[in-house]
């Protein structure tokens, strides 16, 4: 199959890399389930996708289904004969390891605004131990500490809570960016 694969700004920086290697094109949009879908209402996607683990692909409805996914994957393992973990490994010998993980933080009102304001001002230039190279902005604050390993800094669009994202090489070292971040942005 072909067409353009589609992810949320807060979804792994490891995408364009599983694309490149199936030879499809990858567009990143901002969060919220309803820019991928609108785009897949008028272009030719073939799978779009959230960190929250909300996946549509070409042929069904553009919106997150759950239990439809389930069906292309043990179809996908049917017609292959492939077991769930085989097909995980073969994500991770594309791609090399990776783990993410996102903490809400309640804090007052105040103390988010003032974190989003240092964020638009370019005051974070490391967080911890990690210093930042560089900076993207589509919708949130990601911060790239190497060119795959990233800390993200999102006021949330439904909740009053700060959203702190990571994604790291191991469970371990999305741990200390989490924890890193935390000590940074509450001092």
């Amino acid at each position: 199959m072909t067409g353009k694969v589609i992810t949320a700004f807060s979804t792994t920086a490891k995408m364009p890399k599983m694309c490149a290697h199936y030879g499809l094109e990858h567009e990143t949009v901002k969060i919220g389930f309803k820019y991928i879908a609108s785009k897949m209402l008028v272009e030719n996607v073939l799978v779009g996708g959230e960190e929250s683990g909300g996946i549509a692909v070409a042929g069904h409805i553009p919106e997150r289904d759950g239990i439809w996914m389930g069906l292309v994957i043990w179809e996908f393992m049917a017609k292959t004969g492939k077991k769930l973990h085989e097909l995980i490994a073969e994500v991770y010998e594309i791609t090399g390891p990776f783990a993410y993980n996102r903490n809400d933080m309640h804090i007052d009102e105040a103390i988010k605004l003032q974190v989003l304001e240092n964020c638009k001002a370019g005051k974070y230039t490391a967080f911890g131990q990690f210093p930042v190279h560089h900076m993207e902005d589509l919708d949130g604050f990601k911060y790239f500490l190497t060119p795959e390993e990233w800390i993200m800094i999102r006021a949330s669009g439904t909740e009053p809570i700060l959203r702190v994202y990571a994604e790291a090489s191991t469970k371990e070292r999305v741990v200390e960016f989490l924890d890193a971040a935390k000590k940074t942005l509450l001092g």
